[in-house]
């Protein structure tokens, strides 16, 4: 098997790249910029790039989305992916009703027997 320089690699890459992208190479890189009264060269407006700038505004609006949401997620003190149990057991319920005095202590025991089992 035949070694290949990096150059070579270098090379290759680079024209598979142009090619797939449909950039135009050959005698419009020969030919400069445009003439006097040229508004644009033979490669058109923008250079071959057109296509480019769509790309980089969606890429531009979806960075400032992200960081958006990430300043919202991080000033608001959410979760953090983390999943909150919402669940209330009987002995929580139990535990509230008697520290806001709805029940009274023999009650309050009796009813934590109750739950227990006992």
């Amino acid at each position: 098997m035949k070694h290949l320089s990096i150059a070579t690699v270098t090379v290759g890459i680079a024209a598979l790249v142009v090619g797939a992208l449909g950039l135009p190479i050959g005698p419009g890189l020969a030919q400069g910029g445009p003439g006097p009264g040229q508004m644009m060269s033979d490669w058109g407006w923008g250079g071959g790039f057109v296509w480019l700038m769509p790309l980089v505004m969606m890429a531009w609006f979806a960075l400032m989305i992200a960081v958006i949401v990430l300043l919202v997620r991080w000033l608001g003190g959410g979760s953090g992916g983390r999943i909150v149990s919402t669940r209330t057991t009987a002995r929580d319920i139990l535990d509230e009703r008697y520290a806001r005095g709805e029940i009274d202590r023999e009650e309050y025991l009796q009813r934590q027997k109750d739950i227990r089992g006992d």
